[in-house]
């Protein structure tokens, strides 16, 4: 599998990393893309409904329920 690598995006005003695998990044971007928004503005829509998942694992976790959808 390959390796996770870092991203610094700002979410509701602050300045956050997050470690994901290139996957997951790609997917992100396309999705945001698709929905005419930043990616900074979709982690944080998906931040704001995480619960109390880490924020790494709900981005995961909501990818594969988008590629659920799609399939």
């Amino acid at each position: 599998m390959p390796k996770a690598f870092k991203r610094s995006l700002t979410i509701s005003g602050h300045r956050t990393s997050l470690s994901l695998e290139p996957e997951f990044w790609t997917v992100l971007k396309q999705a945001a893309q698709a929905e005419h928004k930043s990616l900074a503005a979709l982690v944080g829509e998906i931040d704001r409904g995480r619960g109390k998942r880490n924020l790494s694992s709900a981005l995961r976790v909501w990818v594969l329920n988008r590629l659920l959808k799609v399939s």
